[in-house]
């Protein structure tokens, strides 16, 4: 093995968690070099973006209610559980593997937290612990099949979901549905913070992102690696500071249809955005996450640079698993019940938001923030038409063809890149 592969493969401990674009230098430089990636078919997030703004054009033309701040609420309520299933399947998208039981693994783990809190009388603490253990579990025993035994992940994942279905079942009883009665879990998806509490968190997000990036420039002049032009971090901070004062300034205002005013960013906002910032800072600041895009780009070359796969993947499962968990208890919290169906429909519609967001199925490219991206788009697709009185057929119509196309593109960026697609 060459020194170039060793390198590529297995990072230097203090260069290799640096971040680069490939292409270091000016803002113009910068630009070319992005524009250059695009005409070669990476183009990362762009088609979420641009799908996020046709799709609010649209529907505020075709819905007078699209446009107003109960709907904005409502959408990033509905949105959390979509988001973090979407980022949970990250962590296995990257390494070119997948995870078909997520869904069912969270709805599994909520009925098992729901009934020992509910039936058995287990306080609420505990029980959560014990739904939470169960979908690690669940994520470590889909690693050994997979890392271990050499089992593919479409195979076992494909079993769990059949199979948790079942258990799910059994858990619940076939019709039964019962109540999350925690209040503490329920105002984490239907409740508002303070107005101030808005406000501050755009500070916060503003400080931690100044800080990470600095951070971030300080030890790559260290590492003696070159550094991006300065004015990309600015010009980042004032894409936050506008576009989050301005969802903050709406959000602030009074959407009650009543006389109690209900105002305020939901809690639930910030409860997603701490957990995407950690896993970011995990994927793209740490050994662990760098080994996942290395085994992603090329396995082989990962393992006989010295990185345990088996490992990294092992982990990577269980990861994937406890986020899982953590969207079915947003899903949960939202509607205030479980039944025997949870996590069953919701685990294409993860897959299909990583993959619109940019995520590439064949794994090695893509981060946590298109996932999120391409979550909204799904939930705006779904918000949008729920308003426009359109059957449920035709949602899932729509989101198919986004998916689709989605990955079409990413198979025909691949192949213009120099990749090649699985036959």
């Amino acid at each position: 093995m060459s020194s170039t592969t060793r390198t590529n493969a297995a990072p230097d401990p203090v260069a290799g968690d640096l971040i680069g674009s490939g292409v270091e230098g000016g803002l113009g430089d910068q630009v070319a070099a992005w524009w250059q990636r695009v005409r070669g078919g990476e183009m990362g997030a762009l088609p979420a973006l641009g799908g996020l703004i046709v799709l609010a054009i649209l529907f505020s033309f075709l819905s007078p209610y699209f446009f107003t701040t109960g709907n904005l609420a409502n959408l990033l309520n509905q949105a959390a559980s979509l988001v973090m299933l979407g980022m949970a399947l990250v962590f296995v998208l990257l390494l070119g593997e997948i995870d078909l039981s997520a869904g069912v693994t969270g709805g599994v783990s909520m009925a098992l937290f729901v009934v020992l809190n509910d039936r058995v009388g287990v306080p609420w603490i505990p029980a959560l612990l014990i739904g939470f253990a169960a979908g690690i579990a669940t994520g470590a025993l889909i690693g050994f099949f997979v890392a271990r035994v050499g089992i593919p992940s479409f195979v076992v994942t494909l079993g769990l979901f059949l199979g948790y279905q079942g258990l799910a079942l059994i858990i619940i009883g076939s019709g039964g549905l019962y109540q999350m009665n925690v209040q503490f879990l329920s105002d984490i998806q239907n409740s508002n913070m303070p107005i101030w509490a808005g406000w501050a968190l755009l500070v916060v997000v503003l400080v931690i992102t100044a800080v990470t990036a600095f951070w971030d420039r300080a030890r790559r002049t260290r590492a003696g690696v070159p550094n991006r032009a300065i004015s990309l971090v600015w010009i980042k901070l004032a894409v936050i500071l506008v576009l989050g004062g301005v969802a903050v300034y709406f959000l602030s205002l009074d959407r009650s249809q009543s006389v109690r005013a209900v105002t305020g960013v939901p809690v639930i906002v910030p409860v997603v955005l701490a957990i995407l910032w950690i896993g970011t800072f995990v994927l793209d600041r740490t050994k662990f996450g760098r080994y996942i895009y290395a085994i992603g780009g090329n396995a082989e070359a990962a393992r006989r640079s010295g990185i345990k796969v088996r490992w990294v993947k092992w982990s990577a499962f269980v990861v994937c698993s406890g986020l899982a968990v953590l969207s079915q208890l947003f899903d949960v919290a939202r509607i205030g019940s479980v039944d025997a169906t949870a996590g069953r429909d919701i685990v294409l519609s993860g897959v299909a938001a990583a993959v619109v967001g940019g995520v590439s199925l064949f794994g090695g490219r893509g981060r946590l923030i298109h996932a999120a991206l391409g979550a909204l788009v799904i939930a705006m697709i779904t918000n949008g038409l729920g308003l426009l009185g359109l059957p449920a057929g035709i949602n899932l119509l729509v989101t198919g063809g986004v998916l689709i196309l989605a990955a079409t593109v990413d198979a025909v960026s691949r192949l213009r890149s120099g990749g090649t697609s699985r036959s």
